[in-house]
């Protein structure tokens, strides 16, 4: 019977039943994971991992799809406007909370414009000091710097960075002086650090340790609860008196707001066993990465935490967007 002759209410049924069935089907096509910055990154060799595994489980194709610039705007904008159908997905990281808490014009909500899947992956970061710098604790770090107000610098990877608004903080909690000097990358930044050009720089444990094995580079702190495994004497900051000064990398999945509770659940459990395999905790090891896991509300409330500090750094830091 042709469908203008089918009495409305089954017709009405049928619709409904059409997105119904294709969550029961679920994945049945192509899934797509936008990654917001370039080949090689941290966010791409999550991406490509998780997504390798996601083909190899569910047997269906998962591509990534780099959309790098704008501090990886241009991709997660391209990922909020996506449809929500579990087929377009998104892996971020730290910059996903901080650009929207650094600019007014950000055209995606980080808390209305997504559905969190999963926290994927963590890294810590640490305080570092050139060796050619004298100090050898925070305390000495920031004695120094009050008793030469202006006169000692820090490098970032760039304006807006977590390591620049990380180090923000910390001046602001210290209550030191300590001039900004941001770099285009954090390839140059580092090397300027180990040349003794720049006198401080807050960047991840994994990219510092050759440096300061060579003796280049001087470790004064973590920024995390517990002291990293890899350099067990190096205090935390907070056990250096700055509890407040707590930041951290981290990466995340990712889906359009709209996307069904129960492909995002799915999408959930797959991506925990992920973290479980032996080779994927390997690849994070390189990363100088944790793998984390957890449930959507876990990767939720840490983006609420996110964008609440970093807006409260950025206002009394009077940080502005390049």
């Amino acid at each position: 019977m042709p469908i203008d002759r089918l009495p409305a209410a089954l017709v009405l049924a049928a619709l409904a039943a059409g997105p119904v069935l294709a969550q029961q089907n679920y994945p049945s096509r192509t899934i797509t994971i936008i990654a917001p910055f370039s080949p090689g990154t941290g966010i791409d060799i999550l991406a490509r991992t998780c997504g390798q595994k996601l083909a190899e489980r569910w047997g269906v194709p998962v591509i990534v799809d780099n959309r790098p610039g704008a501090s990886g705007n241009i991709g997660t904008e391209l990922a909020a406007r996506a449809v929500g159908d579990g087929y377009t997905l998104m892996m971020t990281a730290t910059t996903f909370a901080l650009n929207p808490a650094l600019s007014k014009k950000s055209r995606y909500d980080p808390l209305k414009s997504f559905a969190p899947v999963s926290l994927v992956a963590t890294g810590v970061l640490s305080f570092a000091v050139s060796a050619k710098t004298s100090a050898a604790t925070v305390a000495q770090f920031v004695a120094l710097a009050k008793s030469n107000p202006g006169k000692l610098n820090y490098a970032s990877s760039g304006n807006g960075t977590p390591q620049h608004l990380t180090m923000e903080l910390f001046k602001l909690t210290a209550g030191a002086n300590i001039t900004h000097v941001p770099y285009q990358g954090a390839a140059e930044a580092t090397k300027d650090l180990a040349g003794g050009y720049v006198d401080a720089m807050i960047l991840p444990v994994h990219t510092v340790a050759p440096l300061v094995h060579a003796g280049k580079v001087r470790l004064l702190a973590v920024l995390t609860d517990e002291r990293s495994p890899v350099f067990p004497a190096v205090p935390t900051l907070k056990e250096a008196g700055y509890p407040e000064v707590e930041s951290s990398v981290w990466y995340g999945l990712m889906a359009p707001a709209s996307t069904p509770a129960d492909i995002v659940r799915k999408l959930n459990g797959e991506i925990s066993a992920i973290l479980a395999l032996a080779d994927v905790r390997e690849i994070l090891a390189r990363q100088g990465l944790s793998p984390a896991g957890g449930d959507p509300e876990r990767l939720s409330r840490l983006i609420g935490t996110e964008l609440e500090r970093w807006r409260r750094v950025i206002a009394k830091a009077r940080i502005r967007a390049d």
